[in-house]
């Protein structure tokens, strides 16, 4: 009997769990510094438009001074696509494209995309109509400041990723075209590309309506 009681184990005891939180050691806020934000995340394009009181004196770009809005009708005349067509910026249009306009537009465009039986507005065809006329600097706008029934996808694409979008925009409706001559027995060669030179990003402001809208 004495050596079972010997043996015996000791009795259990709850863990003190009212004690758990002030046992560790304390984290005090930015004790470390934050994660690097990936590329494309947040597009600035050097420019500092947050301007807050307090912020370090040596940020890049804080002496820049942030170009007025421009208008879309500013941008239809003055903004030109400064890229061409390449195999990289088709690649990187087309990825684009899938991800942030096929589900309204359609993979090609024709406005039948995954989504359009839950919206109010149907999206146009880009491939025909007067979409398809409408200069880079109208549709680069656009998309970055988006309209009545389209978002704005300025957060979602740097100024560069816009204009691959308006890169493969155009490649897509270049080979409709060919489609629409093959079946119709033309086989005479698609009509030029817009304009592909010069221009550069300035900050967007408030589009007016436009049948590429949704």
């Amino acid at each position: 009997m004495i050596a079972a009681l010997a043996i015996a184990p000791a009795p259990a005891r709850a863990f003190p769990w009212s004690i758990d939180m002030y046992r560790g050691a304390a984290v005090q806020p930015l004790s470390e510094p934050p994660r690097d934000m990936p590329d494309g995340v947040l597009p600035v394009d050097g420019i500092h438009y947050n301007i807050h009181p307090d912020q370090p004196a040596n940020l890049p770009g804080l002496d820049a001074k942030a170009p007025p809005p421009m208008k879309l009708e500013a941008m239809t005349v003055r903004m030109h696509n400064p890229l061409t067509e390449t195999p990289e910026n088709l690649k990187r249009g087309h990825e684009l494209f899938l991800a942030n306009c096929s589900p309204c537009h359609g993979v090609t465009g024709i406005g039948n995309g995954s989504v359009v039986h839950l919206l109010q507005h149907k999206p146009a065809n880009l491939m025909t109509g007067v979409s398809k006329n409408l200069p880079d600097g109208y549709i680069y706008g656009y998309i970055r400041n988006g309209g009545i029934w389209m978002p704005s996808y300025d957060d979602a694409m740097s100024s560069n990723e816009r204009w691959q979008v308006v890169v493969y925009l155009r490649y897509l409706q270049h080979n409709y075209k060919d489609t629409e001559a093959s079946a119709s027995g033309d086989t005479g060669a698609p009509s030029a590309s817009s304009p592909t030179s010069g221009g550069s990003e300035s900050s967007g402001s408030s589009m007016g309506s436009m049948n590429m809208s949704h």
